[in-house]
Order: structure tokens, then sequence, then C-alpha cells
């Protein structure tokens, strides 16, 4: 081998390269246990308490040298991320409206046409891959008559009146405002990058998919994710109102209760007869209250007083509260004041008023109850229901204190604003009354103004109900700014930390046992040469891990499963160097020209071995998402840095030790004779294997069509829960209580019989916090007899590193993003299949290679959704289809024709080396003579899936069962239906695959 000392060289540098880059991680790891150790010392029975003194820890010791002058920040950096999956936390895709986009570019225009045309875009996309922008487009022009986007009704405004004139086609005017929603949606993107940079959660990954309105936010290690949710989608729409007295709508006050009770006293019917209760108890009751029956009396002061029987308290002398209710009470009392007939008793000066709520507080009332409050406020309204400044002039905010040490956030406006708020606070000052500082339409503080001439300076303080983690909070998107429309989660996935330990201990505990197997299979069938083998295995999963930890790539479940699968297609390349090795010493070759010619001739099908799983690999690329991401990273690392070792770092230890004419075995007596002598006929058993595939295929079809397949919520939409119990539990009885709940949900064992997956479509088209939170307190509920007793719904949902018991994991997907992966997915395999056709025709020429492959391809995805379909209903693990099942699939295709590419490549090898053979003889030689290799290599994937299978964690067991069947069925085809199907389209015509080149350079030579 040339270059020998480059490559030592090359080697060397990017093992320790590596090593480097792990330590990283080592020292950010070491840190972390040490600070969770001193917190739970210090908090051994309060976890949050820990978690917050952890916090401190880390704080204190960021800049600490730890290892070879690396400290925890530098580290923390620089570690290898770990995914969800592994590190809990939270991973949601944000729709932005493009709908409130579209009515703000309008100037939320009154106009038939626009409005129709915005609710026909809705109906359109709810059976529609196109973007709402397409749809509306779609719709606008299906309206008709003579409809002009650029009608001073609609697009012709004053704020773009720059850019579009009442000239410009509905076609201009389409260019212009799809650059005007791609700009709000990048303004969207860049405000959730500010306010998730300063969360203070560590490797934050936020991206825009494609040129869509979604944005993928992931965020490993956030624990709060109420707190999350709440970040993410507020539109932080903060605005500064004068606001009322309260003693200036006491007397509307009043009136209004007067008139409700009037209207409710007119609706009530009448009725000639008393319905009297007789009981005894009611009796004595009545009789101890003189007569009068409690729910009576509170029914009817209630008559009397609809409003005012609410209120707990009235406002002070001078302050801008109205009056205290219950938060309960607030809708009701809602209703009330918008009500028709109570609008009209407000003065000439009052009737754009708008009754808004503070941020509830705990209140303890006389009789020692804690209740939830919230306070009244008027604001004085306007015709364009504009508030006299907005929040967009605030150009920093930053939590504090104030002078009474309770949490406040100080704002800093620009010039514009200042001079806005100097005005307002100088009137405010003359009239001696209030401005209410409102936050998506609730009042965080009205403070009085005691400045003579105003406020000046742009610079003020926010203080209200808040504790420090809001203050934070509220700073953070004050200064993000706000978001151009509403966003809402369309799809979350939500992982507990413990389920993300036991993760990371499975799936170390699996690597480990897998890794010490194959190991010790190479040695045991290779001897030395297998030793050697392992060391480069060894090398081969540094680079690897050095490699993802130097490009921030991020680790995952699959990303585990996806280096396991690399140690066995490491081991392929191996295993075909050394049976081609044995192949040429068998031929009475000397010892040094075997090596050279082995790993000369196992070049080629290891180079089109890795090339199509590679292809396969970068697809999943393009159309996977997260996890998945990170197994096809894991991948395309792996193929490389496999192709590396075996080819290069193998060839370095073995050429040392023969170098001066040391014998080398490349089997044990064992192994030496294994496989030798077998010739089996493989086209003449061809009809046979067609009748059994055929079986097979018609069983699998048969199923698809009755069973179906389990279509997991990436396919359907919904909502899935992992919940764990402190004991066993029935899944059946669980499944029908919340039937009840739900009217549909699935419950199925999942790991243990102490937890359950838990699936329900109960509101599946409704986005938002409050639907979510919803659902998930009728979950609680519906399931509350089998938890822990006297957990609440905060515990159920809190995620806590020592949690046994409650909501381990969430995962919710809307239809509309089901739809768009269920295309991907179909597009990823359809493209996979396309793309490997086409190389297989460009290396070998003739489209009956390429034939041959897509069928067996195909033979294997049928049989594979087949034994799915079949089995799913009675498997003790999750068999859904979901992102992570086609992942298994194009992982099989890459399998099946990594084995057939090498059955091919030894096809060509054989008849131009044996002109004078029959084409059946030169194929079952072939055949034959890759046997040891092709059952080799299955078996050594197979026993380090399975080590991941029945050790590694549940999330993944069924994109394992896949890979497992895939690769059987895989090993099964490469043999007996690829091959026969190519031999079968040529046998009549025959096939010409001489390497003309080759004959070209030898007819040079005798020339």
């Amino acid at each position: 081998m040339q270059n020998k000392g480059l490559i030592i060289v090359f080697a060397v540098l990017f093992g320790l390269v590596s090593l480097y880059q792990l330590s990283f991680t080592y020292v950010a790891n070491h840190v972390e246990d040490e600070a969770k150790a001193f917190a739970d010392l210090k908090f051994p029975d309060n976890p949050k308490e820990s978690d917050a003194e952890e916090v401190r820890y880390l704080d204190s010791v960021s800049n600490n040298s730890v290892f070879l002058g690396i400290d925890y920040k530098t580290s923390k950096e620089k570690e290898l991320n770990k995914g969800l999956d592994l590190k809990g936390g939270i991973n949601v895709i944000l729709q932005v409206s493009v709908q409130d986009i579209l009515r703000g570019l309008s100037n939320n225009t009154k106009d038939p046409a626009f409005n129709q045309a915005i609710k026909d875009a809705n109906e359109l996309q709810k059976g529609s891959q196109d973007t709402y922008l397409e749809s509306f487009f779609k719709a606008f022009e299906a309206l008709p008559g003579e409809n002009n986007l650029a009608s001073p009704d609609i697009f012709f405004n004053k704020s773009l009146e720059d850019d579009i004139n009442a000239s410009m086609s509905n076609a201009d005017v389409k260019n212009v405002i799809s650059r005007k929603i791609d700009e709000s949606i990048t303004s969207a993107f860049e405000v959730l990058r500010k306010r998730i940079d300063k969360f203070g959660v560590t490797q934050p990954n936020i991206q825009r998919l494609g040129q869509s309105a979604r944005i993928l936010v992931e965020l490993p290690g956030a624990k709060d994710v109420d707190r999350v949710k709440k970040l993410l989608q507020s539109t932080a729409q903060l605005e500064f109102w004068d606001v009322y007295r309260g003693d200036q709508m006491q007397g509307f006050l009043f009136q209004a209760d007067a008139k409700i009770a009037e209207l409710k006293k007119a609706s009530a019917p009448e009725t000639n007869e008393e319905v009297k209760d007789t009981t005894d108890t009611d009796t004595e009751i009545t009789d101890l209250l003189g007569g009068q029956d409690v729910s009576d009396s509170i029914a009817d002061q209630e008559k009397a007083r609809p409003i005012i029987s609410k209120m707990l308290a009235a406002g002070y002398q001078g302050g801008p509260v109205i009056g205290t209710f219950a938060l309960k009470d607030t809708s009701e009392i809602n209703e009330y004041l918008r009500m028709p007939q109570v609008r009209s008793l407000l003065t000439n000066e009052q009737r754009y008023v708008k009754f808004v709520w503070e941020k509830p507080k705990q209140t303890e009332l006389a009789d020692g109850e804690f209740v939830e409050t919230t306070d009244l406020y008027a604001l004085r309204g306007n015709r364009e229901n504009v508030p006299p400044l907005s929040g967009g002039v605030v150009t920093d905010a930053q939590q504090s204190y104030d002078q009474v040490g309770r949490v406040a956030v100080n704002m800093q406006m620009n010039g514009k604003g200042a001079k806005i708020w100097e005005e307002m606070t100088n009137q405010a000052n003359i009239n001696q009354s209030q401005i209410a500082i409102v936050l998506d339409e609730t009042v965080y503080s009205a403070p009085g103004v005691s400045v003579a001439g105003g406020i000046s300076g742009g610079r003020s303080e926010i203080t209200g109900n808040f504790d420090i983690t809001e203050g934070q909070d509220l700073a953070n998107v004050l200064r993000a700014g706000k978001l151009p429309a509403s966003a809402d989660i369309i799809q979350a996935e939500v992982v507990g930390p413990t389920l993300g330990q036991e993760a990371i201990d499975s799936g170390i505990i699996s690597f480990a046992i897998a890794l010490f197997v194959v190991l010790l299979w190479m040695i045991g069938y290779y001897g030395k040469a297998g030793a050697f083998a392992d060391v480069a295995l060894a090398v081969n999963i540094l680079f690897i891990f050095g490699i993802l930890a130097g490009l921030g790539a991020v680790l995952t479940l699959p990303g585990i499963a996806g280096i396991i699968l690399t140690i066995g297609m490491s081991v392929d390349a191996n295993v075909l160097i050394f049976e081609r090795i044995r192949e040429e010493l068998a031929k009475g070759k000397s010892q040094k020209d075997s090596i050279k010619d082995g790993f000369n001739n196992a070049l080629s099908s290891i180079l089109d071995a890795n090339i199509t799983t590679g292809l396969t690999g970068l697809i999943l690329m393009v159309f996977g998402t997260g996890p998945i991401q990170g197994f096809a990273t894991t991948l395309l690392i792996g193929i490389l840095t496999s192709l590396f070792t075996a080819i290069f770092i193998t060839r370095l230890f073995i050429d040392q030790y023969t170098r001066n004419g040391k014998p080398l075995d490349f089997s044990t007596s064992a192994t030496k004779n294994l496989f030798k002598n077998v010739n089996i006929d493989f086209l003449g058993k061809r009809k046979i294997s067609y009748i059994i595939s055929g079986i097979l295929i018609l069983i699998s079809l048969g199923s698809l069509f009755t069973n179906g397949l389990n279509q997991g919520v990436d396919f359907v939409g919904g909502r899935t829960y992992t919940v764990r119990f402190d004991h066993d539990v029935n899944s059946s009885k669980i499944q029908e209580d919340l039937n009840t709940v739900f009217g549909s949900a699935e419950a199925k064992t999942y790991g243990g019989d102490n937890q359950l997956k838990i699936t329900t479509k109960y509101k599946v088209d409704e986005t938002g916090t409050e639907v979510d939170d919803e659902i998930e307190k009728m979950l609680f509920e519906g399931i509350q007899g089998e938890l822990p007793n006297g957990m609440t719904l905060e515990q159920f949902k809190e995620d806590d590193e020592a949690k046994i018991a409650g909501r381990m994991e969430y995962y919710k997907v809307s239809p509309t993003i089901a739809d768009d992966i269920k295309k991907d997915s179909i597009w990823a395999v359809l493209g996979s299949l396309i793309v490997v056709f086409l190389y297989i025709l460009l290396r070998f020429r003739r489209w009956q290679f390429s034939l041959g492959a897509v069928v067996a391809v195909f033979h294997d995805v049928l049989i594979v959704l087949g034994v799915f379909s079949l089995t799913y209903s009675f498997m003790p693990f999750s068999m859904e289809i979901d992102q992570a099942f086609i992942a298994a699939i194009l992982t099989v295709i890459g399998y099946s024709l990594n084995d057939t590419v090498v059955v091919f490549d030894r096809i060509r090898e054989y008849f131009n080396e044996h002109t004078t053979w029959k084409f059946d003889k030169v194929i079952n030689q072939a055949l034959n003579s890759t046997l040891s290799r092709t059952l080799n290599t299955s078996l050594t994937t197979l026993v380090v899936l399975l080590c991941m299978f029945f050790i590694g964690a549940e999330s993944i067991r069924g994109l394992l069962f896949a890979i497992i069947v895939g690769i059987l069925v895989g090993t099964y085809s490469s043999l007996f239906i690829a091959t026969p199907v190519m031999f079968d389209t040529v046998k009549k015509k025959g096939i010409d695959l001489t390497d003309k080149k080759k004959e070209e350079v030898e007819a040079a030579i005798e020339a």
C-alpha cells in the first residue's frame, strides 16, 4: 500500500482530534455529576430546590478550569449534543398564521371578496398540500366577478403604498404579498430565536422548515414545558392605554347590574305552582335560617344582583380597579358586559370602553379559603380600537426589583415612543388617572403618575403580580419583540428526563454487548486477522463519535441504532476483504500478492455496497426530521469512517504484521474449510423461490387490504401520551375508561406492564395551549384511580428526574402536518427506489440488473409491511407506522441492495474471468462464492440488532424489528429473487458484461 506514512499521520491526528472533541463531553458530564450530587445532598427531599441549587452550582464553577485548561462553560458549548429522546425536553413545530399576516397587510379589511377568499382558503387547506398563501390566491381567483388584489379596500393601502399601486395586476400583487409573507415569517423566526437564546437552555435548535410557515424548535433538557409553550406562542401584544378610575365606572356597573336583573326576570318562565322540597333535612336547615332556604337565598341574590353579588371587593377610591372577582366568574361577567342592552348604558364619552382583567392572583377570603381572583379595569378605547402606544417602541427590557423589593421589569423606549409616553403620562398626571400596561389583553400594571410634566426619556418600570421567572420571561418577550402573527403548535414532543436517562442506560448496555459479541465473532472466525479488524472497528467508533461532537450533530436514540448498524456494515467491509484474500490464497498465490489482490478486488464491491446504502441515508436526511435525521447522520458518517478504517487501518495492521513474511491465517481451524465446497444450484431452485415469495406477497397484500396498518399519529394526527404507574395495570380496562372520556382512545402496554402508550384523536383539528391543557386534564381525571394516591395534575405533568409515575412522554401531530409527513414518506421510499435503479444502471450498464434489484426491494418492502399488518394487534411492543418505520424501510432497502450489488459485482467479475462458462453457471458460481460473506455479514448485523432489540429502549423496538425482518428477507431476496429475475429477463437474448476498457488495454499492450 502506497503512502503508508501519510495514512498513519492522518489516522493518528484524526484520532487525537476525536479524543479532544470528546474531552469536552467528559468534562461537562463530570462537572454536572458533581453539581447533581452536591444539590441532592443539600436538598434530598425537594426536587425543585435541588434543581435550582444545581443550576447555581454550575453557574459558580462555569469558568473554573477542570481538565487541560478546559472549563465547564466551554465544554458545555462543545460537548456531544444529546437529542430529546436521550436528554428529555421539548420539540415543537410552530405554524405561523399566514391568515393573520394577510389580514394585517390588508389593514383588517372588511372587503367581502377578501374575506370570502380567506374563508374558502381555510376549507381548501383541509385537503390540500399547498401552502396557505397558494390556497388563498386560488380561492381569490375562483370568486365570481372582477376582483382585484390591488383594490384600495384590500392591499393598495397606506402601509403598502410604496410596494403596490392601483394599476398592478393580481399576478404582480401576488409577488409583493409573497415577499411580505416571507419577510414576516423570517421576522417571526428571529423573534423566536431571540427568545430562546435568553431562555437558558443549552444547545437549543431552531430552524425554518424550507420556505414554509413552519418553524422547528428543539430545547433538549427543558423541564418547565408549560413555560416553554407560553414563551413560544406568546404574540407579546404590549399596549399602553389610558384607564378610567374605578369610581368613574361605578355608576355604570350598578346600572348594568339592574339591567341584567331586569332582563333575567323578563325571560324567566311564569308558573302558578310552587315546587317545595319537603324532606326533613331541608326543613331543619330552613328553620335554622328563619325559614329561608340556603340555595334559595343565594339564587335570589344572584337574580337580584347578578354582577354585584359576584364582586368580592370594590376598587379603592381614586384607583383604576372597578372591582375584584373570582377567576371562575370572569367569563359570565364578560358575557354581561358585552350585551348590547348593557353597552347602551355607557355615556357618549365611554362608548368605546374596553373591559379587561388583571393577571390572576391568589387571595385569602374572610373564612380563610384561598381562591384565584382578578381585578376588572376599563380602558379608554377609541373607534379604531388602537392603543395610544404599543410595545413596538420598546428597545430594551430587563427584569429587576422596585423600591419595595417586588419583581419588576425596566423598559427603555425609542425616541418616538418616549415622546408619546411623555405626553400620555403628563395627561394622566393632570387628570389624576392611571395608565394600564396591557400584555396580550391582560393588565400587568396600572401605575399612577406623580412626575409633573410626564415621564421623559422613555425609561419606565412595570410592576405587577408576578414572580422572578415570569418577570424574566416578560422582559425576554418585550426585548425580543412581538410575533408578527399568532403561532400554533401543530406538532409537539415532550420527553421526561427519566425516560431520557433510561434510554441512555439501555443504549450503552446494548451497544457494549453488541460490540463485544462482534469483536469476539471476528476473532473466532478470522483469527488474528479478525483481531486487526476489531482494532479498526474500535478506531471507527472513535471517529464516529469524534465527528459527531466536532460537527455539533445531535445524538439520538435512532442515531445509536444507526451506529450499531454501522458496526455491522464496518464488519461487512472487512469480511469482503478477508473472503477475497482467502480466495486468492486458495488459488495458490503468495501471501503478499493475495493480500494485495484481495484488497483491490474487494474495493469495487465495498464502494458499490456503501454508496447504495449512503444514497438511502441521504434521502432520509432530506425527508426526515428530528431523530430520523439523527439516524441518517450517524449512518452517513459511519459509512465514510467504515470505508476508511476497513480499507486503510486494517491494511496497515496486516501489512505491518506480514512485512517480514510472517504467516497470517485469515481463518481458524473451525472456519478454514467452511463454505469451501458449497455448490448450490440457486437458479435451478428459482421456481420454488418464486412460489414461496408469491405466497408471502399474496398473504401480505391480503392482510394490508383487510387488516391494514396501525398508522401512528405521525400519519393520521392525534395525541400520544406515555404514562407510567406505580403498579401493573390492565390496559383494556383503562382503554374502556378513556373511551368514555374521549369517545375514542387506545391504550397499549408499552415496555413493562406498569406503563401504557395512550393515543386519542379527540379534538385533533384544534390547536393551542388551552386545548392541550384541557385534554391532558381529561386524561389525568380518566386514569386518576390508577395513579398514586394524592397525585395532583401538576405532579402528573411535571418533568422530574426522580419521577416514578405520571406522564413520561407526550407527542402531538395535527392532521395538516400528518398529511405532509405521509407525503414526504411516500416520496422518500419512491425516491430511494428511483435513485438506486439509476445508480445500478450506471454501474452495470444493463437495465436487467436494475430491474432485478428493484423487484427484490419491492419484494422485501411488501413482506415487511405484511408482517407488520399481520402481527401489530398482538405483538408486545409498538408496531405503529410512523417516521421511524419509514427510516427502517429505507434502511432495509439500502441493506438489501448492499447484498444484491455484491452479488452482481461478482457475476460481472466471473463473466470476464470465465468466458467459456454458460451464463447460468457464472451466476451460480458467483452466488456460491459470495455465500460466506452474505451469511457472515447478515449474522453479525443481526446479532448487533438483536442486542439492541432485547436490551435497548422501548421507543425504537418497532424500528429495530422492521430492520431485523428486512435483513432476513433481504438476504433471501438477494440470492433467490434479484439474481433470478435478472437472469430470466436476459436468458433468451443473452447479455454482454465484458469489461470493454480492460479489453482495449489488453489490445493496446499486444499491439
